[in-house]
């Protein structure tokens, strides 16, 4: 753990590099994913299989691949939360999910844009250190609602009964009991048994994110998301055993998840710290926490929130919560963060879960870049349509000479470019 104090100009400048994260692929992780990639793109199931048992504690054959029949539906509170937040996520996607138009230009061409959805995705969903129902619903109801007929979930096994009603609930068309980099590889070249996908979407692990890099171009990826991260700008008007909960919540995702606490108060800083260790013993995952809290939190002491909302948007996390006075305001200006939540009383763990927003993290790009949606699984089209006969301004001759006026109709297409 990390306590930093950024007070200053020359201190600012000291800290602001320990916060930044921009990920370069590890080469021993590359060169394994190369392998990885090949083998299943020569040997198709015969390799997926042979990988899959080299890794995985249950070992599979050819015909196990796909995950046959129903997953039964859990029972009372669990069924009910899930159906929950798929209406949210679902309501959500459908409010954000891009529309059609058509304007006519000046010379009265009729100009617009589609968004026909893709044909087939893959959906990536981890599964190693915990069944991850939430990134289930947060990447499959997307593909639903923006009208992907064929939806392809793969997974390691053996899946998690919740999971697999999860997935098949919320619009899952198939479903693989395969995970890691031989996953990708699978739905991005295509096997005997798994027809290739147009683009692969969901999180993962090292391995799983360096082999999205690696097959983008063969096939297209939503993003190249990163461990769960959190930063938290706090004062004095916080609680601080709720702070502490949002980063305890965040850090229990596991390895290389990162928390960031952000506060002008050295009172508020070293009261979430001894909340976060008092919460954090009591934890049924006190493992990964302890080597979170050890390698991947930041608690930084600022001159003001103004500070604290600057070094905010520099980290650009998954979860930015606004714990302090003023929230709503500062909300309305922040531009990098995946999911912004205002106010002492907007819990994470429901963003992640059940309020509807998708933001799979993206590790720090989200400086230029955003978390799935609705529109991740769709074109964007362009059209235009003129008439018979229109005048337009065109270049004439081999080399750029001045605009002038021509008649352009369809008899002259392919003589003269518009």
């Amino acid at each position: 753990m990390k306590i930093l104090d950024a007070r200053g100009k020359i201190n600012e400048a000291w800290v602001l590099p320990q916060l930044l994260r921009r990920p370069e692929p590890d080469p021993k992780v590359r060169r394994t994913v190369e392998s990885i990639l090949a083998e299943v793109r020569r040997g198709g199931d015969a390799a997926l299989v042979r990988i899959h048992n080299r890794f995985a504690p249950k070992k599979i054959n050819r015909n196990q691949l796909r995950v046959r029949g129903k997953f039964r539906a859990p029972q009372g509170e669990i069924r009910r939360a899930l159906a929950q937040a798929e209406r949210n996520i679902a309501e959500y996607a459908r409010a954000t999910r891009p529309k059609a138009w058509r304007k006519k230009n000046r010379e009265g061409a009729l100009t617009g844009e589609n968004f026909p959805a893709l044909g087939r995705v893959g959906i990536y969903v981890p599964g190693g250190t915990a069944p991850l129902v939430s990134t289930a619903l947060m990447t499959v109801v997307l593909a639903r609602v923006a009208g992907v007929k064929e939806i392809v979930a793969c997974t390691p096994g053996p899946v998690n009964q919740v999971l697999g009603w999860a997935l098949q609930s919320a619009g899952a068309t198939e479903i693989y009991q395969v995970g890691g980099a031989q996953a990708v590889a699978a739905m991005a070249y295509g096997t005997e048994s798994i027809r290739p996908v147009e683009k692969i979407c969901g999180p993962g692990s090292a391995w799983v994110v360096e082999a999205k890099r690696q097959v983008f171009g063969t096939v297209g990826i939503d993003l190249l998301p990163g461990p769960s991260e959190i930063a938290v700008v706090a004062d004095e008007t916080c609680r601080p055993e709720w702070v502490a909960a949002d980063l305890v919540a965040q850090a229990e995702h596991g390895p290389g998840s990162q928390i960031f606490l952000l506060t002008p108060s050295m009172r508020v800083l070293g009261r979430v710290l001894a909340e976060v260790i008092n919460q954090s013993s009591r934890q049924s995952r006190a493992d990964y926490l302890r080597g979170v809290l050890k390698t991947g939190a930041v608690l930084v002491v600022t001159e003001d929130l103004r500070q604290s909302v600057r070094l905010a948007e520099a980290i650009a996390p998954e979860h930015l919560s606004l714990q302090c006075r003023g929230a709503r305001t500062l909300a309305g200006k922040i531009r990098c963060a995946g999911a912004v939540f205002v106010g002492n009383y907007s819990a994470v763990a429901l963003g992640d879960y059940v309020a509807g927003p998708s933001h799979t993290p993206a590790c720090g790009w989200r400086i230029s870049s955003s978390g799935s949606a609705s529109w991740s699984m769709m074109r964007r089209r362009c059209e235009s349509r003129s008439g018979r006969s229109r005048r337009w301004p065109v270049w004439s001759g081999s080399t750029p000479t001045p605009i002038r006026w021509k008649l352009v109709s369809h008899e002259h297409q392919g003589k003269t470019a518009v």
